[in-house]
């Protein structure tokens, strides 16, 4: 799966992609094959390029959320980085919700396994409104905002396209 990497405030997309038995790393684009073994939980010896590396990555924190931030110490310093998490990513490109409310949309093809509200029920932000399938995963959807649910547009066992209409959520403070 591709993953974006924030390094301060570059963005790179990136890649592991194992083909024939080869661990191939792709870096906005430009593939490098890639030598990765956890020695230890937490430690990592890489050969990449043909430069061999000992690498150590811990949590770090980072303001933003919908961010995953790293702290990678190599033998020539620390170095921090993110991982924006792609069901976010999507949720949020495909969404159109904000915290006014609005619109719910699938962020991807999938069947709709739980509905866990009904019109006219008060949520609260971040609440899991739909439990959606994709790709094997059970991903929650949840409400962007608090407020109520004027409209379900789907129900359990439904399969769903990608940018389909599945619940509106109207703000408290526009009702």
């Amino acid at each position: 799966m591709k993953r974006t990497v924030m390094v301060g405030k570059e963005q790179h997309e990136v890649e592991l992609i194992r083909r024939d038995g080869v661990l191939s790393l792709l870096w906005n684009g430009e593939a490098q094959a890639v030598d990765l073994i956890e020695v230890e939980p937490g430690c990592y010896s890489v050969i990449l390029g043909g430069r061999s590396v000992d690498v150590r990555l811990d949590a770090a924190k980072h303001p933003d959320p919908d961010l995953r931030a790293f702290r990678a110490s190599l033998y020539d310093g620390a170095y921090e980085f993110a991982l924006q998490d792609p069901m976010k990513a999507l949720l949020a490109a495909a969404g159109g919700a904000s915290v006014t409310g609005g619109l719910l949309a699938s962020p991807m093809p999938g069947k709709i396994v739980k509905v866990l509200v009904k019109a006219g029920e008060t949520v609260a932000e971040g609440q899991t409104l739909l439990v959606m399938e994709a790709m094997k995963m059970q991903n929650e959807l949840k409400s962007p905002c608090a407020g109520s649910v004027t409209k379900l547009h789907v129900e359990e066992g439904a399969t769903v396209e990608t940018g389909a209409k599945l619940a509106e959520v109207q703000a408290f403070d526009e009702a």
